[in-house]
């Protein structure tokens, strides 16, 4: 890769194929014209991309920061946008934010969880999110919003095992939607599957090992509009970790949900959390879930697709998720081609966040 005529404040990536959610263009040339994408290239930077491949920012639609080094983590691999499921006290989540230069984060902040479940014996997390009864949910949700919280995560088991009953958790979701936020469900398991589906959430985090999805529940999915984001690389791991059987039931799983129409968003659960069985990690674990998703029969350009568009269009981040004019310089430069290889994705030779070279 060869660079000449420099001039400040603007790069012109000449001579790369673009991923546009379809396929590889044409060698073309794209502008980065401060934190956006821009169209003139006259007096730009320019950058021979001798050919390479450019994909929008990859975006991990679950993930668990632990602090500024997981944004690091991220970018460093090519995840220029993580949509963190849980992040407290709202000060930390605050901290992370608007870091130019590196991943940007949209956030749960604070979940909401039921009293007796694993989640409630978490460290420091069950006095501020455990909701006991449906009259609780509009302060709750409340509370979320004013910290900032960018759409409501709400943790579910099975009836019986300690998560939100499902009164509460319809309260919970009733009151989301009111203030025109998303709700993303926590559910691994089949009962908590279908009472994510019964409470009326917009999108269904981890896919069940204890069996493989009812058609009911798929048909459902489809037909209410519901969103998953299974994190398969998560239920692998735990498998492993914990000497399981049922991952097979969770590739199988993600197969029918996509064979019937329902959108799938790549999601590592990556985490640094003590006491969690199996840490994915922030980053790597993406392109292992991309591995996965078509492990599991999508194609390389839906694979690509679940880590740009469709986490764009179903989070509402309408300036990210493809590369056009105006829209957020979050930009990852490949040699090798993902179509023919999903594993090309790993080689990474630059990435831009906002704009910005992340070192």
């Amino acid at each position: 890769m060869t660079v000449d005529s420099p001039a400040i404040g603007r790069t012109a990536l000449h001579n790369v194929r673009v991923f546009d959610g379809h396929g590889l263009t044409e060698p073309t040339t794209v502008v980065i014209d401060g934190a956006v994408i821009g169209a003139d290239a006259e007096g730009a930077d320019r950058v021979d991309g001798q050919g390479a491949i450019l994909l929008p920012g990859l975006i991990d639609a679950h993930v668990h920061l632990a602090g500024p080094e997981s944004l690091d983590q991220l970018a460093a691999h090519g995840v220029t946008t993580a949509l963190d499921m849980t992040t407290f006290p709202p000060e930390k989540l605050a901290a992370l934010r608007n870091r130019p230069g590196t991943t940007d984060i949209r956030s749960a902040g604070t979940p909401i969880i039921g009293a007796d479940g694993m989640h409630a014996r978490l460290p420091g997390l069950a006095e501020h999110a455990v909701i006991r009864g449906p009259e609780q949910a509009e302060a709750m949700v409340a509370e979320r919003a004013a910290a900032g919280s960018d759409y409501i995560k709400l943790v579910l088991e099975a009836p019986g095992e300690g998560g939100p009953d499902e009164a509460a958790a319809k309260a919970v979701v009733a009151a989301a939607h009111a203030k025109g936020l998303r709700v993303v469900a926590h559910a691994a398991s089949l009962g908590a599957y279908t009472l994510a589906l019964d409470v009326g959430v917009d999108v269904v985090t981890h896919i069940p090992s204890d069996g493989q999805l009812p058609a009911e529940d798929v048909r459902r999915m489809k037909s209410e509009g519901r969103v998953a984001a299974p994190t398969l690389v998560m239920m692998q791991g735990l498998a492993t970790a914990l000497g399981r059987l049922g991952f097979a039931d969770s590739l199988a799983s993600v197969a029918t949900l996509h064979a019937a129409g329902v959108p799938i968003l790549a999601s590592s659960d990556a985490n640094a959390e003590p006491g969690v069985p199996y840490q994915p990690p922030h980053g790597d674990s993406l392109h292992r879930e991309l591995e996965l998703l078509v492990t599991a029969g999508l194609t390389p350009v839906e694979a690509l697709s679940a880590a740009t568009t469709l986490p764009a269009r179903y989070f509402g981040l309408s300036d990210r998720g493809a590369v056009a004019p105006g829209l957020r310089a979050d930009l990852v430069l490949i040699d090798g081609d993902p179509l023919a290889d999903i594993h090309a994705t790993r080689a990474i030779s630059r990435v831009w966040c906002g704009g910005i070279p992340h070192a």
